[in-house]
């Protein structure tokens, strides 16, 4: 099969010829029809995401769609021909997606949704599940709950805006003046973190009060924002909760902190049933038109995929990149 092979840090992908995997014990074969492109993919490139423990050479990608080819022994949820979906390696020394087939963990796979095509599928497993695990997972969303999205706009940020709005939250989203119209979109509340303070938006917006549970997709300065604009015994939750930070303001406010690391099921093995679990709530969600991806435009090939790498690296998408493995 023809892969995108990753040899050193930061040096192109090689398309090479590489053997094609047989699906193992509880693994399906999958013909990848459709790949996204992750800001972590950006980073194991570059060699700067030890967390995501990747040897080299390695073929890269997290997000898959795709069809069943066959399947392994002890496989009863899936048949050839099924259309799937996932976050199956690209991590952990666990083949990625950018490649013509993949043997995957049926564990991690969920049937795609019917209303959408490969590319949209493909779009979703990472940035769904990592919204999930911290609304539902973490801090137990609730109807009528203010909640306020760090980066509305973003992979993560999208959907958790989508999810707590189906939990019937009232949301409100950050995020840049170019985003506001899209956010909106979503039916949030837009806050343009560049021209508010904390202070100014949570006295306007909660009445001094602060939000019961905030959403950080971004890390750093805007996880200190958090944990200032967190309401009494409030629910704080971060996807980058990886720095240093003082507790202060959230301990004077009672308030708790949970941290969601999305890809612990594909390093250390535990827990993958819930991803498919997770998955499945996204299918049917997405085919009740609760949850819609947002794609960038632009189509790529594996043969192009420095042009895909380029596109994201820029940070002028309007959406998830994803790449054509197997164009129809």
């Amino acid at each position: 099969m023809r892969a995108a092979v990753l040899h050193d840090h930061g040096s192109p992908f090689t398309i090479s010829a590489v053997q094609r995997p047989d699906p193992q014990h509880g693994q399906v074969l999958v013909r990848i029809k459709a790949s996204a492109v992750n800001p972590l993919d950006l980073k194991i490139r570059k060699g700067q995401a030890a967390h995501a423990r990747h040897p080299l050479p390695a073929i890269l990608g997290i997000d898959l769609a795709g069809i069943v080819e066959s399947v392994g022994a002890g496989v009863t949820r899936f048949r050839p021909g099924d259309e799937v979906y996932g976050m199956t390696g690209g991590v952990g020394g666990l083949p990625g997606s950018l490649a013509e087939f993949v043997a995957a963990d049926v564990d991690l796979l969920a049937l795609k949704p019917a209303v959408l095509s490969m590319r949209q599928a493909a779009a979703l497993p990472l940035s769904f599940i990592t919204a999930w695990e911290g609304l539902v997972d973490r801090a137990s969303v609730q109807a009528g709950q203010k909640v306020l999205v760090h980066g509305g706009a973003g992979g993560v940020g999208h959907m958790a805006v989508q999810l707590a709005r189906y939990f019937g939250a009232e949301v409100f989203a950050t995020g840049s003046s170019r985003s506001r119209r899209y956010i909106e979109e979503l039916e949030a509340t837009f806050i343009d973190y560049s021209d508010v303070s904390v202070g100014d938006y949570v006295g306007k917006h909660t009445a001094g009060k602060g939000f019961d549970l905030v959403y950080d997709t971004a890390g750093g300065t805007v996880l200190d924002a958090s944990f200032d604009a967190i309401a009494r015994f409030g629910h704080v939750v971060s996807a980058l909760g990886w720095g240093t930070h003082s507790l202060a303001p959230l301990s004077f406010r009672a308030a708790s902190y949970s941290g969601v690391f999305t890809l612990l099921p594909l390093l250390a093995g535990e827990g993958r049933a819930h991803h498919g679990d997770i998955l499945r709530k996204a299918t049917k969600l997405v085919d009740l038109g609760k949850i819609v991806p947002r794609l960038d435009p632009r189509h790529f090939t594996l043969d192009e995929i420095e042009q895909a790498y380029a596109a994201m690296e820029v940070g002028t998408a309007a959406g998830k990149i994803v790449i054509d493995v197997n164009p129809e």
